[in-house]
């Protein structure tokens, strides 16, 4: 009979574990996935905005209309440098989950690696019961079996 493998709950432990982490590893690059497409977003803006200002100004502005436009153009600018602080942040986040990501994983694999060879070692011990079974019946004399 198979003794069951005694680290088991553990194993069943560095496996949820391990999910977890995937789980926040993938929040992770979703966030910093999303944070980058704010910035493209902004940036997009920024350089739509500023080619209707060179337009404006070809065509004449007053001053006023002047200050406006480099005024949204330096909140704009403002917003951008903000949004690649959280881009940044967003990058180092995402490392961070990668790297406890590939630790639960490792402990998950050697977890895994000592279950397998619980497993085998058990196998390899009730082959030997079963061989020995076998050859006791073999040896056994014939008359006995006849009867």
């Amino acid at each position: 009979m198979t003794k069951p493998f005694p680290l088991q709950t553990i194993l069943e432990l560095m496996q949820t574990r391990s999910d977890e982490a995937t789980r926040e590893l993938a929040r992770l690059i979703a966030n910093e996935k999303d944070a980058k497409n704010k910035l493209d977003l902004l940036q997009g803006y920024r350089d739509e905005y500023a080619e209707r200002f060179r337009e404006a100004s070809q065509n004449g502005l007053t001053q006023l209309a002047w200050r406006n436009f480099q005024q949204f153009l330096g909140r704009i600018d403002e917003a951008i440098e903000v949004q690649r602080g959280i881009v940044a942040t967003q990058v180092r986040n995402t490392a961070a989950g990668q790297v406890q990501w590939q630790k639960q994983r490792r402990k998950l694999k050697a977890f895994d690696t000592l279950s397998v060879r619980h497993f085998a070692g058990e196998n390899a011990r009730e082959l030997k019961r079963d061989q020995k079974l076998q050859d006791e019946f073999a040896a056994r004399p014939r008359e006995l079996t006849k009867r």
